[in-house]
């Protein structure tokens, strides 16, 4: 037993000679986060005659700046209810460094600092995602 007990003892000595002689490894880099914003259309965007065509240029260049955070890897998904009135509700779901730059990519929407929908932004992690054949 005692042999055995030596035996160890060396074995465990030898790894952590071993493991400290190893070059420190690069700490990898930080996953961006994933956040969530909800879209809601301002009362007077309920009525679709009431659509300037500010408004409808404003969406324009939401729908445009989404294609490109696409294409970037920064938004995972991007849409709508079908729903009319004030039930209707869009959601982007995205990824950012941090909270902070989070806010700043959701209140830069267009259609929000154009006042057309108010947006709310929350921590999110998409747990499951169907993979595009």
């Amino acid at each position: 037993m005692k042999f055995f007990l030596l035996d160890v003892s060396i074995a465990m000595a030898g790894i952590l000679m071993l493991v400290q002689s190893l070059p420190a490894q690069e700490s990898q880099p930080e996953k961006p986060k994933q956040f969530i914003y909800v879209l809601r259309l301002v009362s007077r965007l309920h009525a679709d005659a009431n659509w300037t065509e500010e408004d409808k240029k404003a969406l324009q260049r939401d729908f445009v700046r989404f294609q490109e955070a696409i294409k970037t890897g920064q938004l995972i998904l991007a849409g709508r209810t079908s729903e009319s009135g004030d039930k209707t509700f869009g959601i982007a779901i995205f990824q950012a460094k941090e909270e902070a730059a989070a806010r700043k990519f959701m209140e830069e929407d267009p259609t929000v600092a154009g006042g057309l929908m108010t947006a709310e932004l929350h921590p999110f992690t998409v747990a499951l995602e169907r993979k595009n054949p």
